[in-house]
């Protein structure tokens, strides 16, 4: 999977394409599709919510730029994939995820791994985590309809990079650099991301 789906198609930092090899993909699908676990397109993991492509966990995670010190937000937990990547190589990661059930299950796989570094809540993505902010490295696996979530930007600190899907049907996958009160482009690709979901 990573020789031929990432590392071909351009991801070399090294550090990412060790923690894509190490995180077992297998262990965050459901039982019936786990002979696609290491294919190259999204899953379905219940609730309408899927497990993003390796190649864009891979790509995302590149774009932060982590540091192995980083503090990192997740908005869109889903099935604790790409927190397991990111705590691979940041210090810390703070994912929040507004599906309950999805919630539960990503807590427990990642437990039963060892992931000692992640730590997950049920909330409204929206809003962020407050109480640990502020983060170096904010990654929404979500696309925000319109406009990046104030709370999200506020929670960044200066300096820090967020990556952000943004629109309905042609979205784009921003990165973005904190600078002040600006926000200075990176990066951007053409993705497509279940929407990020607001609570009531």
């Amino acid at each position: 999977m990573v020789d031929e789906q990432i590392a071909a198609r351009g991801i070399d930092d090294p550090r990412v394409l060790a923690a894509m090899r190490t995180v077992p993909r297998d262990r965050f699908v459901p039982a019936e599709s786990r002979h696609e676990a290491y294919e190259d397109h999204p899953i379905p993991i219940g609730f309408g919510q899927t497990i993003s492509q390796p190649y864009i966990v891979a790509f995302m995670t590149e774009a932060l730029r982590l540091e192995p010190g980083s503090t990192v937000l997740e908005i869109g937990v889903g099935s604790g994939y790409q927190s397991a990547v990111l705590a691979e190589i940041a210090s810390k990661v703070y994912g929040v995820e507004i599906v309950e059930p999805l919630a539960s299950r990503a807590i427990e796989t990642l437990a039963a791994l060892g992931y000692t570094n992640v730590h997950v809540r049920v909330g409204d993505g929206n809003e962020g985590w407050p109480e640990h902010a502020p983060y170096d490295r904010v990654l929404v696996a979500a696309s925000a309809p319109g406009e990046i979530p104030p709370a999200l930007i506020e929670q960044l600190r200066d300096g820090g990079i967020i990556v952000i899907p943004v629109g309905e049907w042609n979205q784009d996958l921003h990165v973005l650099r904190k600078r002040g009160d600006d926000l200075e482009t990176l990066a951007t690709i053409g993705v497509r991301f279940v929407p990020l979901v607001k609570k009531g």
